[in-house]
């Protein structure tokens, strides 16, 4: 099948021939429809979370299921799928307590003994977040994928595999916002709109976007912000703070910068959270006001929204064909896997929401 191979750090994904296995006894074979080109695929390119090549990126995707193992029980071929790179077990502590996105069971994986799921000149390699979704086809473990209404759209469906389920979810599932409670948002892109949105449908009071793009501020507004704030205009945090006359009751850090996460924590009014779903670079030291902790300001972390895939997918798209999970506005545009590297450079600017490879054009 074809794909796109990451190999070396800055070098552009080679588009090459990668062999894929059949599926085990719970294993599903996807041909992939749609995938969404991300940021964390470019921290690996770039070189900020290290990975060895050859390597097939991509983690945000829909496709169409074309043959199952013969123990899988969820999803059957013809199925529209979203993946997921949070696959579960459904068996160990964190699944049966309910956070099924920290589970790290490596039953989920083929084991050393056997045979790899894909392949790169006859030779195993690696696949990446369980997925490796920058190919025509997937091979993953069927608790990675939940079946969809097949009236969704599938490069809107694709989004949901990642930014709108990590900025959704960590409005509903990791902070919890209540009604009438107030949301600051740090970072416009896919998941900051997202969590934009999610703020909204939780019945947020108010909603203050910031960011340094015009542009992108103006897209956070359709997302549903009330307040907007360029980081260009001055000091965010003191922006924030005499927008709302003391702080906020939860601020989300969508970008994964020192800075940015240090603003989230400062902009809290007392009893406040901040939570962090930026991917922060390994290694990089916070620094906090103790005093503020004692005000009962918290900081957290949000892993792909807490996300309960199966469950929190479908309803995702119910509010996506109920025009309440804003999708349309947040693809910029629909390109060719021949096209990802001019998409990466796009994503390293800064000024597009989301594009979408589709394997169909």
């Amino acid at each position: 099948m074809k794909a796109a191979v990451f190999h070396k750090v800055g070098e552009p994904l080679a588009i090459e021939e990668v062999g894929i296995s059949k599926p085990g006894p719970r294993e599903v074979l996807i041909r992939t429809v749609a995938v969404g080109v991300c940021h964390s695929d470019l921290h690996v390119i770039e070189g900020s979370f290290p990975y060895p090549g050859p390597l097939v990126l991509g983690h945000e995707a829909a496709g169409v299921v074309e043959a199952v193992g013969s123990e899988v029980r969820t999803v059957k071929p013809g199925d529209h799928v979203v993946t997921c790179l949070t696959v579960f077990c459904g068996c160990c502590e964190h699944c049966v307590t309910g956070h099924l996105a920290r589970c790290v069971s490596p039953d989920t994986k083929r084991g050393a003994d056997e045979e790899s799921r894909l392949t790169y000149v006859q030779k195993p390699i690696p696949q990446f977040v369980n997925l490796s979704a920058f190919a025509e086809q997937m091979l993953v473990h069927e608790n990675a994928c939940v079946s969809i209404r097949r009236d969704m759209p599938m490069d809107r469906a694709a989004l949901l595999g990642c930014a709108v389920t990590t900025g959704t979810g960590a409005v509903f599932n990791t902070a919890k916002v209540r009604p009438g409670e107030t949301v600051a948002v740090i970072g416009c892109g896919g998941i900051g709109l997202a969590a934009i949105n999610g703020a909204v449908l939780a019945g947020a009071g108010r909603v203050i976007a910031i960011d340094m793009l015009d542009s992108k501020l103006e897209l956070a507004k359709q997302f549903g912000a009330t307040d907007v704030v360029n980081a260009k205009d001055g000091d965010a945090v003191k922006q924030v703070l005499e927008l709302t006359k003391g702080g906020v009751h939860h601020s989300f850090e969508c970008i994964g910068l020192k800075q940015t996460v240090e603003q989230a924590f400062a902009m809290l009014a007392r009893g406040g959270i901040a939570t962090v779903i930026g991917m922060v670079k390994p290694g990089l030291k916070l620094e906090i006001d103790p005093l503020q902790l004692l005000h009962e300001r918290k900081i957290q972390g949000s892993l792909m929204g807490s996300n309960r895939f199966p469950v929190d997918m479908p309803r995702l798209v119910d509010f996506y064909m109920q025009g309440r999970l804003k999708l349309d506005e947040m693809i910029s545009q629909r390109i060719k896997l021949e096209q990802i590297n001019e998409a990466f450079e796009e994503l390293r600017r800064g000024e597009l929401a989301r594009s979408v490879i589709m394997f169909d054009q």
